[in-house]
């Protein structure tokens, strides 16, 4: 059953937290990290990148960029940038993008339950990619992203969060991006021990997004196992920096494809290979959003096609039956070659974000080709966890991000 405990946040102070909340550290290359810190140097990104801090000829992964997030983080808290609380609580925080809602629980999860499967993922991580942030984390003895969790609906945790939720919000404020952020404190005790309660009757929790940032804090937590071997289980670095959402209140956005070529066909060749797996409807030069499962936009050489799954391709399997999968399997492995999409330079991948424009763009541009996918569900997420099975690589796009630097888990 689930651990899923309340602590003592170090966050922002009231009149610095819309200056401080950052977009997640991985969303910027560091040109852009850079210029987003000369323009607010309260960026919570300053300490996530702390690169920003040097000039071109300090290496992204030097140590001297990691003990400078270490010593700026200290800092904003010695001048009054953070408060830390004075007992461990939860904390509501809710995201609103485009008038829908979205509301999690902020608190920690146990480094345990993701050992023995209780917290389910469905990527694999590459250790290569979770050395830096297991050195932001022991750098800075903290963890200041938390990772995005997901628990099926439980009707104790939301009515909590309706009541509390009748309370003006410690933060309130709306991001550049148009993304209003609110958060209340849920300190009273039996409020906090009933939700630790519901969580504790809870079997599965889900890494939604942020596999590679669990992996890497995790890591930093049996580390720090190692070098205390008389830990007793209740120490602070046994825990990870989490905010939970029920299934009910998240929507996972398309993660569209572009291709560079069509693997030396011509356009004619290509569709004629299609109309073997898809029945394929003219849609012009209207961009084709897809309406269902089964159904793929395809866009190439200034007009747009509906792609509609014959039965011949579909699978009930929870990996093999994704939209993305088939796709993978009989379109880009099978007619244009592009067997390890992780690593193939014909393919690039576009969030839902951007619209179909964007696909419209790389197509005329740098790429011959696009596909828009329809999402993902979260029920099918669940389901490829729930067999121990993996998705394919860019799967899921969850929209808003979480902050950075809203809520920091001390591990001190």
């Amino acid at each position: 059953m689930a651990n899923i405990r309340p602590f003592q946040a170090v966050r922002p102070r009231q009149d610095m937290a819309s200056t401080i909340a950052a977009l997640p550290y991985d969303v910027y290359n560091r040109k852009e990290a850079k210029e987003i810190v000369q323009e607010n140097p309260r960026s919570f990104l300053a300490i996530d990148r702390a690169e920003t801090q040097f000039d071109g000829s300090v290496d992204t992964y030097a140590d001297c960029v990691y003990e400078k997030a270490s010593q700026m983080l200290r800092e904003w808290i010695a001048e009054g940038y953070f408060i830390r609380e004075n007992k461990p609580c939860y904390y509501i925080y809710e995201l609103t993008m485009n008038g829908r809602k979205q509301t999690g629980i902020t608190a920690c999860a146990s480094i345990d339950d993701y050992q023995n499967n209780v917290i389910m993922k469905h990527e694999n991580t590459r250790a290569d990619k979770e050395v830096d942030r297991i050195r932001h984390v022991d750098a800075c003895n903290a963890q200041t992203g938390p990772i995005f969790l997901a628990y099926r609906n439980n009707g104790v945790i939301s009515e909590i969060i309706a009541k509390v939720k009748l309370n003006e919000a410690e933060y309130d404020f709306t991001g550049e991006d148009g993304v209003t952020h609110k958060v209340w404190v849920i300190s009273d005790e039996s409020d906090v021990e009933a939700i630790c309660k519901a969580f504790s009757g809870i079997d599965k929790i889900y890494i939604a997004d942020g596999h590679h940032r669990c992996a890497s804090a995790v890591k930093v937590g049996l580390k720090r196992r190692e070098e205390n071997p008389t830990y007793t289980g209740e120490e602070e670095f046994n825990y990870f920096l989490s905010v939970l959402f029920p299934d009910s209140e998240l929507m996972i956005m398309d993660y569209n494809r572009v291709i560079k070529d069509l693997n030396g066909m011509s356009k004619e060749e290509f569709m004629d290979k299609l109309s073997v797996l898809f029945e394929i409807s003219d849609a012009s030069d209207v961009p084709v959003k897809p309406s269902c499962k089964g159904e793929v936009g395809f866009y190439t050489a200034g007009k747009w096609y509906l792609l509609t799954m014959k039965d011949a391709i579909k699978s009930v399997d929870p990996v093999e039956g994704l939209d993305v999968s088939v796709l993978q399997k009989y379109v880009l492995d099978e007619l244009l070659g592009i067997t390890d999409p992780k690593t193939d330079k014909r393919i690039d991948f576009v969030g839902g974000i951007r619209g179909l424009q964007e696909l419209e763009r790389r197509a005329d541009s740098d790429c011959v080709a696009a596909f828009a996918m329809y999402p993902t569900s979260i029920q099918e997420l669940f389901g490829v966890s729930d067999a121990g099975l993996l998705m394919p690589p860019k799967s899921t796009w969850f929209e808003p991000k979480l902050r950075s630097g809203i809520f920091i888990h001390d591990l001190a």
